[in-house]
């Protein structure tokens, strides 16, 4: 059978059977991006996101008491709003590294409160070092400071954030995490000494 294929492939109306060949190529690498792109999207989802207990019982219950969960405005930032880039090459390189989340999960690293609570400091920990080394480039995807209105925002704040925007009273390498841990989730126990 493939070798009568290959005979008639290579015949002088060969151009017909290649144009069909790569007709066929072309049908295919759409349906595969289709199918690859689809569940990509799939997992930026909230209901991918919480759908292991993990999720569910700890930081999307703090998330649902943040402002970015509920506000005036009436705008939810998703899970993978802060914590996956839009861009397409990031983006991929995040989901490739939650491959290690998932093994993470099968191995019941973190399965109960208590041991989500043992490394919450670790997991956090992570997640800051990560969006300072992107300058808080997820935070900057629905934040910007020219849409500030920083005459509505109270005082404390007004006097943080204004000098911040306009480039001045800037600490070296501040960026938006610096200031915002805890915003969406419970901040972790840290000890001190006394």
């Amino acid at each position: 059978m493939l070798g009568r294929f290959w005979c008639w492939f290579r015949r002088p109306n060969a151009v017909i059977g290649q144009g069909l060949l790569l007709l066929m190529g072309v049908v295919a690498g759409i349906i595969f991006w289709g199918g690859f792109n689809t569940a990509m999207e799939a997992t930026n989802t909230m209901d991918f996101c919480t759908s292991c207990h993990e999720m569910r019982d700890t930081v999307y219950q703090e998330y649902q008491t943040s402002v970015h969960f509920k506000n005036a405005s009436g705008v939810r930032a998703t899970c993978s709003d802060c914590h996956v880039p839009h861009a397409w090459g990031p983006k991929m390189v995040r989901k490739i590294q939650a491959s290690n989340e998932l093994l993470h999960k099968f191995l019941g690293s973190i399965d109960t409160k208590e041991k989500f609570e043992a490394k919450r400091l670790e997991l956090a920990t992570h997640v800051w070092a990560k969006m300072k080394a992107t300058d808080s480039r997820e935070c900057r995807n629905c934040h910007s400071f020219e849409a500030m209105s920083f005459e509505h925002q109270r005082q404390r704040s007004r006097e943080k954030m204004e000098p911040v925007a306009n480039g001045t009273n800037l600490s070296e390498g501040s960026t938006c995490i610096d200031c915002h841990k805890g915003i969406a989730h419970k901040l972790p126990k840290i000890e001190r000494d006394d």
